[in-house]
């Protein structure tokens, strides 16, 4: 009887035992599998996966009261499975699927059940914080982490780059010019946003694209979700008619994206990559037209090297350069920005380092914009606002510049890749960027339109002979019109181009000018300022009317009324006779006095020899002798003219009385 019992309970432990294998082997399965999306880079199937594990149906949950159970669930010991392990490997997949939310709840778990083993897990948490837009976040518990960890962590520098990027998100975010830019999400006729990105134009309105799909058919031994290439028209911000691209002969196990069409519209560049031992290998193909689609793919030999990858091909404007971003041997690093010159059957020469604008980490989708010079790629290697930001480098003969990164609101605290601006347009006006900025996840497409800073131009007015500033001078552009100030400068708002200015001023002549900018300041971020060079205006010429008199032996000069100020016309008759007395110093002269006769006897003698007097001191005053001079006054004496007639006042013959008479002698 006991061995009959002591058989059953030994057949009951074994069926428990065979039920818990099963359980776990399923568990077993379940974080396999999880661990196979993880490697394939299909992250957020992966984080699913672990979420199964660690929160399964009701119905899988084995009893607790099964010996293995513990183990499997326990945290340590033999070969059980670490449920925080789980959830830190879990997190990663959502913060690698850009889930920053999810993540960052992830990995609070992990840090709050054991600081010593999840540092890693505190460091991410920050920059979840800091890609969900919460800087003061961020900041505290970057601080945090590098007070509580050991000086020689290995994501000490990391923290503090971590820092030195939140210092310069602040700094954009203040940046007065972001009242300039509007950003806009392009929207679908076709019910999905998210995963869209790598947009260039086609033509028109049309564009391709690059769009992650689920594949009809389901591959057991490989992720399910493929990026394929499509195109849609982009109509007020709205992507429609999707349609997808036909490529003769493809490798369904392959992504394709990242395209670009040459210039004549009858070769298409694009990538095609696969997942090989954790690690994205990248290959540059090109396909021909046929009909409404293309050949089947062809490599590009000569920018695909042995054991690197090449992805992201942008063809120029003309047709003549092939951009693209390679990790080939060369670099400066991680991926670089390369180009080619493309030859006449659409393949392409040796490939060409881009120079300085490459760092040591990643450099890719580059994107020439011809009509500006301007090289658009993205990079995490340089001072950004996190993960991947997006600069520009001006093209300078055969090099290129130093980048400037394009700032806020173009570039946002996540990644922010993919360019596209039409060669009719300036850089950032209708703007096409990838970026998962504001999104659970992946990549969208934003519309960015900057308007155009406030322009100024300012000049001077100067006298052409002293050089001197002139206040007041009107100056005329178009249909405005404003006043130089004291120091002759002048200053309009500019709404379109300035051909000519016009300057008007008393006592100047006009001048109408064609507009020379000499320089312009571009150091404000909402206003340039045109410097115009200087302008000149000229007084007129005014060319003197010499009196010419004929001095005869006798020359009379008139005064005002009681007057003895020698007048401008009288002064010219002096200076005629001063001429006379020049040419020869024999020559001498008398000068007589008259007033007209109104007036005192004495006071006329007194006006009468000032007069006379007065005419004597303006040639002394010349440089004639006084020995040469004698003059005597009359009074009222001797009237030429009748100041009376028939009783009545004659005002015109006392004119002619108040006068004073010059002989001359001259000796032979």
């Amino acid at each position: 009887m006991k061995t009959n019992l002591s058989i059953q309970r030994s057949l009951f432990l074994m069926i428990i035992f065979i039920i818990s294998l099963q359980a776990t082997s399923q568990v077993d399965q379940r974080i396999a599998m999880a661990d196979k999306y993880y490697d394939a880079g299909d992250y957020f199937t992966a984080a699913g996966l672990y979420e199964q594990f660690l929160n399964p149906p009701k119905k899988e949950i084995p009893k607790a009261n099964f010996p293995l159970n513990t183990r499997r669930y326990g945290q340590g010991g033999g070969g059980s499975i670490n449920k925080y392990d789980v959830i830190y490997k879990q997190a990663e997949s959502y913060r690698l699927a850009n889930y920053w939310q999810e993540a960052a709840e992830k990995y609070k778990e992990c840090f709050e059940k054991d600081f010593t083993k999840y540092s890693d897990a505190f460091y991410w948490y920050a920059v979840c914080q800091r890609s969900l837009g919460k800087y003061g976040a961020t900041e505290e518990y970057l601080n945090r982490y590098l007070r509580t960890t050991a000086a020689n962590d290995q994501r000490k520098e990391q923290a503090e780059k971590e820092l030195q990027t939140i210092q310069f998100i602040k700094k954009q975010l203040a940046r007065p010019d972001s009242v300039l830019f509007q950003v806009k999400k392009n929207n679908t006729s076709f019910g999905k946003e998210k995963g869209i990105f790598a947009l260039t134009a086609v033509n028109n309105d049309q564009f391709i694209f690059t769009s992650t799909v689920t594949d009809a058919v389901i591959n057991k031994e490989e992720s399910s979700r493929h990026s394929r290439l499509f195109y849609a028209e982009l109509k007020n911000g709205i992507l429609e008619n999707e349609m997808p691209v036909t490529i003769q002969g493809l490798d369904s196990s392959l992504n394709q994206g990242a395209a670009s069409i040459s210039a004549d519209k009858k070769i298409i560049y694009f990538t095609q990559w696969k997942k090989e031992n954790g690690k994205n290998v990248s290959s540059i193909y090109y396909s021909t037209r046929e009909g409404n689609g293309w050949s089947k793919p062809v490599l590009l030999s000569s920018i695909n090297k042995k054991g690197s990858s090449s992805k992201q091909p942008f063809c120029s404007a003309d047709g003549k350069v092939l951009f693209f971003a390679s990790d080939m041997e060369g670099g400066s690093g991680g991926f670089d920005i390369w180009y080619a010159n493309i030859q006449a059957d659409g393949t392409t020469g040796d490939p060409i380092n881009a120079g300085q604008i490459n760092t040591k980490e990643d450099e890719q989708a580059p994107f020439y914009h011809s009509s500006s010079g301007n090289l658009v790629f993205s990079s995490n290697g340089m001072q950004g606002m996190g993960g991947f930001d997006l600069f520009t480098a001006k093209q300078n003969g055969d090099v290129f510049e130093k980048p400037e990164n394009m700032g806020h609101p173009v570039n946002s605290s996540r990644d922010d890749i993919y360019f596209y601006a039409s060669e009719k347009n300036e850089l950032l006006k209708s703007a096409i960027i990838g970026s998962d900025r504001g999104s659970e996840c992946c990549l969208e497409t934003y519309t960015i339109n900057k308007a155009p800073k406030k322009k100024i131009i300012t000049g001077i007015v100067k006298d052409c002979k002293t050089n001197e500033p002139l206040a007041d001078a009107l100056v005329t552009i178009k249909n405005k019109e404003t006043k130089t100030g004291a120091d002759g400068k002048f200053t309009f708002e500019m709404n379109a181009d300035i051909e000519n200015f016009t300057i008007v001023k008393d006592d100047y002549n006009s001048k109408t000018e064609n507009a020379n900018i000499e320089s312009i300041n571009s150091a404000d971020m909402l206003v340039d300022i045109y410097n115009n060079a200087s302008i000149c205006i000229e007084k007129p010429v005014v060319e003197e009317k010499k009196l010419v008199i004929k001095v005869e032996n006798v020359v009379t000069l008139y005064f005002d009324f009681d007057k003895s100020l020698i007048k401008d016309r009288e002064k010219q008759v002096l200076d005629s006779i001063y001429n006379v007395l020049m040419e020869t110093n024999t020559t001498t002269i008398q000068i007589s006095g008259y007033t007209d006769g109104l007036g005192t006897v004495e006071y006329n003698n007194k006006l009468s020899d000032r007069r006379a007097k007065a005419c004597a001191d303006y040639l002394i005053k010349k440089g004639i002798d006084k020995a040469r001079i004698s003059f005597v006054s009359f009074g009222k004496c001797c009237p030429v003219e009748m100041e009376l007639i028939n009783g009545r006042d004659n005002p015109d013959g006392r004119v002619k009385n108040r006068r004073a008479l010059i002989n001359i002698s001259k000796e032979e």
